[in-house]
């Protein structure tokens, strides 16, 4: 109805997730500009349309994962590409939580909620083949991201801030490959998402993503690290960066004594909120696609990652992603056997995008009795040192 009677410009979506694709879709199609909270979208295809339309029209559109404005990650990337870890290997990540009550029920249910105060066909958006109908539910209304069908629990609500950010820092974008587990251990309150969950997001760079939380435990969090060859980048937990620290690997390993420990200060942003609508504004003011922190196409790699990782979970099968036609399909033995198959060709790794630092901490160093390795035919040594049988 806004975008009929009203003469925007630009709007702000804080719908519940079901939606999201919908209404950001609807309004970049009416010429307004976008910010939508986070997750873009519930699903992977509605984030690929939200790309495809967000491209076709040209409007600005910003994501609601607010710490994608800390100056924090740009550093981080730049370090990665120019291999100051040498080949980026792993990061991992977490958004642990703990509650008296339970997750999301801190949401208050009032009496005011009923069927005379909210259209709650429209809430539901049975009309637009949004979800079923369901008679209504106080809880539901108030507590939607404990319910599959409106919610994916952490996976969206709190999953895509760290994956976000981390694809970010890392410059990857769509996994090739996605498992989730986890299950429903301790908050036995009607709701449908699980308490304590694990994605793991293998990248066709050669990066394996693990993103790791329950929500009935919190002080004792993992560390958000970035690993490499040759060292990691260690962060704080939450989003107030003022830096992050450099801890080399041996020198045994790198051949590099000249590596140390180091402290890497960043600038600190207070209130990442408005640090993240005023990107949005001057990307609006510059109408400059490019300018906004967290646009489409990073919202939507980070909806792969997590929505693949709550439908594994949910349907016990692995998942992979074709980076080519965006196809997701069932997982069989093909992404351990493309692996294997660079090791038996000696092929050198894959790097992140951007990667500028040829083969620095990415090659493996040869030691002189591999040349006594190799099959022997017919009883022959291999054919590399025929003198490999001397001994």
């Amino acid at each position: 109805d806004m975008l009929e009677k009203e003469k925007l410009d630009a709007v702000c979506i804080g719908t519940p997730d079901h939606w999201h694709a919908k209404q950001t879709i609807d309004s970049m199609n009416a010429g307004l500009h976008v910010y939508c909270e986070k997750p873009m979208t519930k699903k992977v295809e509605e984030a690929l349309e939200v790309v495809d339309t967000w491209k076709k029209t040209g409007k600005i559109m910003q994501v609601g994962v607010q710490s994608t404005s800390l100056p924090v990650w740009d550093d981080v990337r730049a370090r990665l590409q120019e291999g100051q870890l040498g080949k980026v290997l792993q990061f991992q990540t977490e958004y642990f939580r703990n509650s008296s009550m339970g997750q999301w029920r801190y949401y208050a249910l009032k009496k005011e909620m009923n069927p005379q105060n909210i259209d709650w066909n429209l809430w539901l958006g049975t009309k637009e083949g949004l979800a079923e109908y369901q008679p209504f539910d106080r809880a539901v209304y108030a507590q939607w991201r404990r319910f599959w069908p409106f919610g994916s629990g952490m996976f969206t609500d709190l999953f895509v801030h760290r994956t976000t950010a981390m694809l970010k820092a890392t410059g990857l974008r769509y996994p090739g490959r996605v498992v989730g587990a986890g299950g429903l251990y301790l908050e036995y309150d009607g709701r449908d998402v699980p308490d304590v969950a694990t994605v793991a997001a293998d990248f066709n760079e050669g990066v394996q993503g693990l993103v790791n939380a329950t929500m009935c435990n919190q002080e004792t969090r993992i560390k958000q690290i970035i690993r490499g060859h040759n060292g990691s980048f260690v962060f704080g937990n939450g989003e107030g960066f003022d830096g992050y620290d450099f801890i080399p690997e041996r020198p045994q390993v790198t051949r590099d004594s000249s590596l140390k420990q180091q402290r890497i200060d960043v600038a600190q942003i207070k209130d990442t909120t408005y640090a993240h609508f005023k990107n949005w504004v001057e990307a609006m003011q510059a109408n400059d696609q490019s300018k906004c922190n967290n646009p489409p196409d990073l919202g939507a790699a980070a909806i792969a990652v997590v929505n693949m990782g709550s439908n594994s979970y949910r349907n016990g099968k692995v998942y992979h992603f074709d980076a080519d036609t965006h196809k997701i399909t069932e997982g069989d033995g093909s992404w351990s056997k493309k692996w294997e198959a660079m090791s038996e060709a000696r092929q050198k790794p894959k790097h992140i995008p951007g990667w500028k630092a040829g083969d620095k901490g990415s090659v493996l160093e040869e030691p002189s009795y591999m040349t006594l390795a190799g099959p022997w035919v017919d009883g022959k040594p291999p054919k590399n040192n025929p003198d490999s049988n001397a001994g």
